[in-house]
């Protein structure tokens, strides 16, 4: 770890350039009326799940991360418990492809995934997985590195709106009640940005009446604000960083309400940082350099904001910084530090703590608390068990671990979901962790995708095939009720 006390100006260098909006698009007022759910044939369902408590704090999950922007619920009465099988499973709804999350609001979730040679965009009814509508367009996304053709970002859901963002670029406002497209626009084409390694994954972000897209065109704009209801630009920031993973974060410093953005995917040679944005002008107070040395690297963990204080990291040989930000709205690095470089999975803050799964590839992950003010890793862990389990008619046993896992903070505990299937509880704290129950609810690779917790219920996405069990991709819905 170095400790740094270095002094850093705002980048005036970048200027507040005045960006033209390429194509505004039509909007149609919404005039379908609401739909009607219906049995879904792709769902197979289980079992009700259990009465929420009287007394049980509930909220919606509209977006990536949680209404707090953190990866923290507030809900409470979710059970600690569960078997070695897993909570009791409520629905399961086969599935494309694709790396996103689901958004609940109310008596709807929405679901974005490929199936061929179309994005789906699925409203669903959280309990039952009966679906009211389903709005698809074509594609013809390819990932370069073979992983998967599917869209990363997740469904934003605001008001009696949803916005869903494609692998491609393709942005839709679409009516929540009804799946009318109310508008879209085609971001890749418009903006003329080049597919980056994995194509585009930032989630969008709903701040006032404006969506903030970290899009990265070439020299710019970085970050630009449309106006929800309208789609039309209202201002474009930043002339230099493409665009990156990790999606928009808001957040009040001292007083003011700000957004940042972890920018930098694939340039040559590789650039890319932090920019922190007035979301009412576009105007940026600064930036902060950040990206790997590596060609082949991205930003894909989000920031995280204590305060006066932001947090970015980045794999690949790159590692973590702590920022504070002064009341002119500047910044001094107050540490930087190696030993916490998180891939894609966004750290948790507690009690002055951070908690994440540092490293870049399934050996050299490890889970690591780190102290917010100086940067000392207080511990670290590369948990591992024996699994023993029937494959091809025969008994194996076999070490797995989380790896690079994601973690959820519920009631101050700990939902580990791990890359391989494993959900568990852990309680963390600065003098080490303690495990709690741990189930194996499918066997396959890649499960990367954040859970999300919405009235005592988990949503959990499996992106690979059940080798075990033989089962495809799919949406799972757990009891987690008390």
């Amino acid at each position: 770890m170095k400790r740094r006390t270095l002094l850093l100006t705002p980048a005036a260098i970048w200027g507040q350039k005045k960006f033209a909006d390429p194509a505004p698009p039509k909007v149609a007022p919404p005039g379908a009326a609401r739909a009607d759910r219906k049995a879904n044939a792709d769902v197979t369902r289980h079992k009700k799940p259990a009465a929420l408590q009287k007394n049980a704090v509930t909220e919606d999950w509209p977006c990536f991360l949680g209404p707090m922007h953190n990866g923290v619920s507030r809900e409470t009465r979710i059970s600690k418990k569960f078997p070695a099988s897993g909570p009791p499973l409520v629905w399961e709804m086969a599935k494309g492809t694709g790396y996103a999350s689901p958004g609940i609001a109310g008596e709807q979730l929405l679901f974005l995934h490929r199936r061929g040679n179309q994005e789906v965009v699925e409203c669903l009814h959280p309990e039952t997985g009966e679906r009211y509508w389903q709005h698809t367009y074509s594609t013809s996304f390819e990932d370069r590195y073979g992983y998967n053709n599917g869209p990363r970002s997740s469904p934003v859901i605001d008001s009696d709106r949803v916005y869903t963002m494609g692998a491609e670029g393709v942005l839709h406002c679409l009516h929540l009640p009804s799946g009318q497209v109310l508008w879209r626009r085609q971001l890749r084409d418009e903006f003329q940005v080049k597919q980056d390694f994995f194509g585009i994954a930032s989630t969008p972000l709903i701040e006032g009446d404006l969506l903030i897209v970290n899009i990265g065109a070439p020299g710019g704009p970085c970050v630009v604000a449309f106006d929800k209801r309208s789609g039309q630009m209202r201002w474009g920031a930043g002339t230099e960083w493409g665009g990156s993973y990790a999606s928009p974060i808001p957040a009040v410093v001292h007083g003011k309400r700000k957004i940042f953005v972890l920018a930098g995917g694939e340039s040559q040679p590789p650039t890319g940082g932090l920019l922190m944005i007035d979301p009412g002008t576009g105007a940026v107070d600064f930036t902060f350099p950040w990206r790997s040395k590596s060609y082949e690297s991205v930003n894909a963990s989000c920031p995280v904001i204590m305060g006066n204080y932001v947090f970015v990291s980045a794999s690949y040989k790159t590692g973590g910084a702590m920022l504070e930000i002064t009341p002119d709205f500047k910044h001094k690095v107050l540490w930087t530090t190696p030993e916490f470089g998180l891939h894609f999975n966004t750290p948790i803050h507690k009690d002055g703590y951070l908690y994440g799964f540092d490293g870049r590839n399934e050996p050299d992950a490890s889970l690591a608390c780190v102290e917010v003010k100086s940067g000392r890793v207080a511990w670290r862990t590369s948990l591992e068990w024996k699994e023993t389990f029937q494959a091809g008619g025969q008994q194996r046993e076999q070490m797995m671990s989380p790896y690079r896992g994601n973690l959820l903070q519920v009631e101050g505990r700990f939902l580990v979901l791990g890359e391989f299937g494993h959900l568990l509880w852990m309680d963390l704290s600065p003098s080490g962790y303690k495990e709690g129950p741990r189930a194996w609810l499918f066997a396959a690779r890649e499960t990367w995708s954040l859970p999300v917790l919405s009235r005592g219920l988990l949503y959990v996405v499996q992106h690979g095939r059940d080798v075990l069990q033989n089962k495809g991709p799919r949406l799972l819905c757990y009891d987690m009720r008390e």
